[in-house]
This record gives C-alpha cells, structure tokens and sequence, in this order.
C-alpha cells in the first residue's frame, strides 16, 4: 500500500492535513541534499555533470567547489532556467540535453571517462535505469563517484513503514527549515514529476548488477541514496 495514494479515507483525510502543514512549512527536498552530494565529491575533483539539472540550483552549488560544471537537462523551461541561473558563473556549462544525447557529444572520452563525478538529484526515475546507469559509468573516470538521490515506491513492509515515518517527520523538518508560514508562493517554471517505477530494494538489486559494490540508503524526504566509485 501507498499511503500517497491510498483510497482509505482516514489516511487520506491525514494526507490532506498534513498537505496543508508542508504548504505552510516547505522546504526543499531537492536542495536538502546538496550538502551530501559537496562532501561526497571525490578530492581533487575539477569536472562534474549534472544530470536533470532542473532550474540549476546544485549547479550554482558545485561551481563553488570544481573548475568546471556541466547541466543538462532535457526539458525547454528547465535548461533555460538553470541558464538564467548561471549565466554569471565561469566554468559552467547548461544544455538543453538528455544523458544519452550528451555522452553521444563525447565519442572519443567515454571508454576513459570524462568526469571526476556525475550527480542526479530526482532525475534517474525519468530515465530507464540500466542504461543510464551504466552511460553513468562510462562518463566517469577512474576513481569517479556517482552520487545519485531518487524517489522510490513502496512495495514492502519495511517500506511502508519509512514512508510513514517520511510523513511525519517531513512537516516537522519544515517548520525548523522554514518556520515562518509562506502565504504566496514564489512563482516559477514548473519542475516535470514523474512517479518512480521501483521500489528501495528494487533499485538495490538492479543497480547493483550494473554497478558492483553501489552503496544505497534509505533518506528522508522520500528519498533513497545511491554512491558509486568507478575503480582505478
């Protein structure tokens, strides 16, 4: 069962009221996780991809830390979101691209690998999962980290219960992230959803076939976490 989409009217008339709390409180699910991504940058890291870089904010985040930024993402509005939002940055790059037009712009690097670490921020489940994967693994150079944050689905028990734990902590997390009531939302291009085809588990054992050693974890915000590093 999906507490999110559940027909229960008790759970679902819990849903509405927590709804109108998180709209209240928001934060950024997204943005939460930059900070996981910055301290998992490989050392020495100069080159980066961001892949589904919607309106560019871990963009902006990573060009303070690398030489050079790549964003890409496949949707009109976003890529030139994240290009207004980046145009005063040197050494940043945003394409209106999905990840396998861009690794087909770099046919001569990619047995090699071109970046020192390749990041996705609830971008992977728009995409079919072993071949963005292992297109991930063929950008990547030597000793390159795959940091990656995605939505997942409930299919077991164990998953039921972190998604209900998610949905009591996630209003709790906005009242100490934002505490004071929006009234007006900040308007903006609006970020394409897509509901994620496979569960925690699921995308452990998948991913894991493609990329051997894969370290996955259950996060707040309905997110699960997943690093790789390509070996030397």
């Amino acid at each position: 069962m999906d507490i999110r989409t559940t027909p229960n009217p008790v759970i679902r008339w819990a849903g509405r009221r927590l709804h109108a709390l998180n709209s209240r409180h928001p934060w950024d699910h997204n943005a939460h996780f930059h900070r996981w991504i910055l301290r998992s940058l490989p050392s020495g890291a100069e080159r980066v991809l961001d892949v589904g870089c919607g309106r560019g904010a871990l963009v902006r985040a990573l060009a303070g830390r690398v030489a050079h930024v790549d964003g890409i993402d496949p949707d009109p509005s976003m890529a030139l979101a994240a290009a207004e939002q980046c145009r005063d940055l040197r050494g940043v790059t945003v394409r209106r691209r999905s990840l396998d037009e861009h690794a087909a712009t770099l046919p001569s690097e990619r047995s090699g690998g071109s970046y020192d670490a390749l990041t996705m921020i609830a971008s992977l489940h728009h995409m079919e999962l072993e071949p963005a994967l292992a297109t991930a693994r063929a950008l990547l150079r030597p000793g390159g980290r795959l940091l990656v944050v995605t939505l997942t689905v409930p299919r077991t028990p164990v998953d039921l219960l972190w998604d209900i734990g998610n949905a009591l902590t996630n209003p709790l997390i906005g009242v100490v992230k934002h505490p004071l009531p929006v009234r007006d939302p900040v308007p903006g291009p609006r970020i394409p959803v897509r509901d994620p085809a496979w569960s925690h588990g699921e995308l452990r054992e998948r991913a894991r076939e493609v990329l051997p050693g894969a370290v996955l974890r259950r996060r707040e915000g309905f997110r699960s976490t997943l690093s790789w590093r390509k070996p030397d």
